[in-house]
């Protein structure tokens, strides 16, 4: 193996797991590695991964702040789809792939690096995201995957791995972890381990983003979020960046216990798994984007979306955001979006985030047209041949079929 590797991007968090591939790589390839750090908005400080990284003999050492085009560019263009993955999971892991595979990519382009690593495990969604998007990219990358290939198949192993080559082991990640964790911006979420039983209920030390809707205030919290051609620009009259803007709406929403979600899931690979998330302020917005399209889209065009937001969650959930489906998906669904304009109102209250007013430039809504009082615009004369037209082919049917 050693011959045919020179160079290899490794995605890096510096934690135990991908310090051990690190080394493994080095041992294992006998190649030179270039390690690449994201800042996604995972709330830990990196600069920790440089000086690991330089402690195992890393000259290349890449470190991003990447949460501007993280939200901009994957989490926006997804929320103007209203992705939901069966009918309840807002994406947050699967929306970070495509990024962190693009710039392995990009870095091992700009290094000379032929090939790339990550360190998903064989039984997970992750290997897929990361690897349809090494190759959609670069057809011809080499890719490797540490946890297809080695025998440190378990935590004891990984540890005594990790000693062996005086590769510092944290205190608390001795022993059986209870539960693994996966955080950006837009969320953070838990399985394995002590969630593996989905009949039992997730413990309160799990959740680190929200505070339990019990113990949220008993006053509810009024915000308002304005919307440009389908995408939040300001809350409560405050202009802000992408990135801004979800971490602001991430504060509020974790402060009244918004954003909480405790599912089981089908994997790409083929069996079920239980997750338990937080996505607070992408709740949010999933609730205020809906309302806004809801005076500002057509019905045709808003039915339609509502057809094809299934298709498009599953796209990618199962990591093919750089598809020429998913891209012919998005060109429609950004379409939609230039008379998505205007204002909603929300209510946070212990847990829920309901709708309390919206407005629009560019709004569909006529109350002439609505009004239970008197209007001289509609004729409700129309509605009889209306109803008899659509009624037609049943009457037809049942004269044919009888009583």
């Amino acid at each position: 193996m050693s011959d045919k590797i020179k160079k290899v991007v490794l995605a890096y968090s510096g934690g135990l797991d991908t310090s051990i591939i690190l080394r493994w790589l080095q041992d294992t390839y006998r190649c030179e590695v270039v390690t690449f750090t994201a800042d996604l908005g995972q709330g830990e400080e990196l600069e920790p991964a440089r000086a690991k990284a330089e402690m195992l003999g890393i000259k290349e050492i890449y470190i991003e702040d990447l949460r501007e085009e993280f939200v901009r560019d994957y989490v926006f263009p997804m929320f103007r789809a209203n992705a939901l993955y069966e009918g309840t999971y807002l994406l947050g892991t699967s929306i970070a792939r495509p990024l962190i595979a693009k710039r392995q990519i990009e870095i091992a382009r700009e290094t000379g690096a032929d090939a790339v690593c990550h360190g998903a495990t064989g039984k997970g969604n992750d290997q897929v995201r990361f690897e349809l998007g090494y190759y959609a990219l670069n057809p011809d990358i080499k890719v490797i995957a540490p946890w297809r290939e080695w025998d440190l198949n378990s935590r004891t192993a990984l540890i005594d791995y990790a000693e062996k080559h005086q590769i510092p082991v944290p205190k608390d990640k001795r022993g059986e972890a209870p539960f693994s964790v996966d955080a950006n911006l837009l969320h953070i979420s838990a399985e394995g381990k002590v969630l593996e039983d989905p009949w039992e209920e997730p413990a309160e030390y799990v959740f680190s983003r929200s505070v339990r809707p019990e113990d949220a205030p008993d006053a509810p919290t009024y915000i308002e979020i304005d919307y440009v051609k389908g995408d939040p620009v300001a809350v409560d009259g405050k202009k802000m960046s992408p990135a801004t803007l979800l971490t602001h709406l991430n504060k509020l929403a974790g402060e009244n216990g918004i954003g909480r979600l405790d599912l089981v899931e089908n994997r790409f690979v083929g069996m079920k798994s239980r997750g338990v998330y937080e996505t607070p302020g992408g709740t949010i917005l999933s609730v205020a984007h809906r309302a806004m399209e809801s005076i500002t889209l057509d019905r045709g065009a808003m039915h339609l979306k509502d057809e094809l937001m299934p298709r498009y969650a599953e796209i990618l959930y199962n990591g093919f955001w750089f598809s020429p489906e998913r891209e012919m998906l998005q060109a429609l669904i950004d379409q939609s979006q230039e008379r998505v304009n205007g204002t909603v109102r929300l209510k946070l209250y212990k847990g829920s985030c309901t709708v309390a007013g919206r407005k629009s430039p560019d709004s569909l809504y006529s109350l002439e047209h609505v009004t239970f009082e008197e209007d001289s615009v509609y004729d409700q004369h129309d509605a009889e041949g209306f109803i008899k037209l659509n009624a037609l082919r049943l009457r037809l049917l049942r004269k044919r079929d009888g009583e």
